[in-house]
């Protein structure tokens, strides 16, 4: 089975999500910034994006932070070709931004990852403490109010609907809704206002993007641990994924669909 690691890896390789990433760089116009963190960056795909768009001289620096060592060799591999010595790499969470960084930098990345945060505050506020006046946090998400567009009701309908019930067929189990993660509860396009206001950060650019998934973004989001957590709290991962899979594959056949719409929500604040 595809992602037996159920890590984001998988994921992070579709097309159409590299693109979308692409897209909130671009909006967020790092060209001239000369000191930047990629926060959570993983195997380093959104920091090769940035690397790409920026003007680097001996000033520029991107640092690329992430928990995982794996991840972060990987990405040290993956950059060799166009770091040119410009990237930093740092193991750390990231609720401990302030702690990578001795100045204040000028822009912070942190692509896909804001809703998992369990004290949104405290790290947007230490984010704000380590940008300089007028630098810019730039993040998107798609698990927010809204990401489900509107006409993916009966997709997602029926695809839970099958994932279930292929779950209690084939291994007689069910999802117990009290081990639900409480920290996932999914914030509206003014929540994250709000959250950035009173944390010294004000909206500069603010956009939705809608993004035809395919069929394989799907079954790769399906070998993901915090998506099979959220969507069969307390199932054993690997016949959690497996259903979520079928399921998946069979909706896409009875809808006699080739991509269902998904909304991410691309924001890009600057320091009061």
């Amino acid at each position: 089975m595809a992602g037996n690691d159920f890590s984001f890896q998988t994921f992070s390789k579709n097309e159409f999500y590299g693109n979308l990433n692409a897209r909130l760089i671009d909006m967020a116009d790092l060209a001239s910034d000369r000191k930047i963190v990629d926060l959570a960056c993983g195997t380093g795909g959104v920091t090769r994006l940035i690397l790409e768009r920026i003007n680097q001289t001996k000033d520029t620096v991107v640092i690329a932070l992430d928990h995982s060592s794996t991840a972060l060799k990987t990405a040290m591999h993956d950059l060799k070709d166009i770091s040119n010595n410009a990237v930093k790499y740092v193991q750390l969470g990231v609720e401990n931004v302030s702690d990578a960084v001795k100045d204040s930098v000028d822009a912070i990345v942190f692509c896909n990852a804001i809703h998992y945060l369990p004290d949104k505050d405290a790290v947007v506020a230490d984010i704000c403490n380590t940008l300089k006046p007028g630098g810019k946090f730039v993040f998107n998400t798609s698990f927010y109010e809204g990401g489900q567009h509107e006409d993916s009701t009966a997709f997602y309908s029926k695809w839970m609907f099958k994932a279930m019930k292929i779950l209690r067929r084939k291994y007689g189990l069910s999802p117990v809704r009290s081990e639900k993660v409480q920290s996932r509860q999914q914030l509206t396009p003014k929540d994250y206002e709000d959250l950035l206001n009173r944390n010294g950060l004000e909206v500069f650019k603010q956009e939705v993007d809608t993004v035809p998934v395919p069929v394989e973004g799907w079954l790769d989001i399906s070998t993901f641990s915090d998506f099979i957590e959220g969507t069969m709290p307390g199932v054993p991962m690997d016949k959690a994924s497996l259903s979520l899979q079928e399921a998946v594959k069979e909706t896409y056949s009875e809808l006699g669909v080739s991509h269902v719409p998904r909304n991410w929500l691309d924001i890009v604040a600057v320091k009061k």
